[in-house]
């Protein structure tokens, strides 16, 4: 069975609205795609404020910041199909939405971009709010992307994919341990900011930078830390835990960013190490994806600290790493359209579900 979707997604780094039109084939329970058209829409600057001022609105402000973000994304589909000539080829548009709210301990998980007004610009069914059944049984709504690793990545057991937050799961055939594990493009892109550029290239003025012993150590014993799976971070964890350690680190540039680095980079380590075994003869394949695994110095620091636990770095093809989390949103949207699981019983949700609102912009 071949499926036609429109992945949509937009990350906590606020880069843009990631768009990928992807043909997905079922054969006897195995999954492929071919990844055909792209697009990453960069946010103008007021839709940057916009979204990340969005936890800060009064309540109608809010309705109608959600309302709005959905028309963008609705009209943005709509010229990415009219650009590649996919009129009457998309059977579905699949939309995580950007998170605003992420308290699953509170039964929220609150993605904005309304699926209405994307479904009724396009006249193509909408399907979004993939995480809300799963935060209502009890679970983080977090992970969401196991699923389709294990589907459509199936060479791979390990995946790690860096962006506003890295995020981490392993693969066994007894069960997917997967959570977020530290804040990474978002405290590099801000730090990068400061310094008068949107993002700091290939790790360039971090690998200038020394590390500091003691903002280091105040980050690695941070709480979250030390908590067990399954967990998840919100958007807040960095303004309200990450912020206030820099600001009173009084340190250059550089020296924060060269830190930072060695946070991200030991966080995923250890989060590795409690999960895989070491084994010489068969060294495990981390397949990274999302804006982090361009920036070369972080990667070499992975790699570093990596190789003593026989743990080898694998960088896809770009497209993939660009683009993987909005090809398995696509995936997703096939799922629930077809009543088939949508999250792995990884969440601490009471059962796996089939998560997604439906809206009908067809035709009939």
């Amino acid at each position: 069975m071949v499926y036609r979707a429109i992945g949509l997604m937009s990350g906590s780094s606020l880069d843009g609205l990631d768009i990928a039109f992807v043909s997905f084939e079922e054969i006897r329970s195995q999954w492929s795609f071919a990844l055909k058209h792209q697009k990453c829409v960069s946010y103008s600057q007021q839709w940057k404020d916009r979204l990340k001022n969005a936890e800060y609105l009064p309540a109608r402000d809010f309705v109608q910041l959600d309302h709005d973000f959905g028309a963008f994304m609705g009209q943005e589909v709509k010229n990415f199909i009219t650009e590649n000539q996919l009129e009457h080829q998309t059977q579905f548009i699949v939309s995580h939405g950007h998170t605003v709210f992420h308290e699953p301990s509170k039964g929220i998980s609150t993605q904005i971009g309304a699926g209405a007004p994307i479904a009724a610009i396009n006249s193509i069914n909408v399907i979004n709010q993939l995480r809300a059944l799963d935060v209502a049984l009890g679970g983080q709504g977090a992970p969401i992307v196991p699923l389709g690793e294990a589907l459509l990545f199936s060479d791979y057991n390990c995946f790690l994919n860096i962006g506003g937050i890295a995020n981490l799961s392993v693969h066994s055939p007894e069960e997917v341990k997967a959570f977020d594990i530290c804040v990474a493009n978002q405290v590099l892109n801000h730090l990068a900011r400061i310094d008068g550029v949107p993002f700091d290239q290939d790790g360039q003025i971090a690998a200038l930078g020394a590390v500091n012993t003691a903002l280091l150590t105040q980050l690695n014993a941070l709480p979250y830390f030390a908590a067990a799976a399954p967990k998840s971070l919100s958007n807040q964890f960095f303004p309200d835990y990450i912020v206030p350690l820099l600001d009173n680190a009084q340190l250059a540039i550089p020296d924060l960013l060269r830190t930072v680095t060695e946070h991200i980079a030991m966080q995923i380590t250890y989060s590795l190490a409690s999960l895989t075994k070491r084994d010489p003869d068969q060294p495990t394949k981390l397949l990274v994806t999302g804006g982090g695994a361009h920036n070369a110095f972080l990667i070499q620091r992975l790699s570093a600290l990596l190789q003593s636990y026989q743990v080898e770095v694998v960088l896809p093809e770009k497209p993939v790493i660009d683009y993987k989390e909005a090809i398995i949103m696509g995936l997703l949207g096939v799922l629930r359209w077809r009543e088939e699981n949508t999250i792995l019983g990884i969440t601490g949700a009471s059962r796996p579900s089939i998560g997604g609102a439906v809206w009908m912009g067809q035709v009939y």
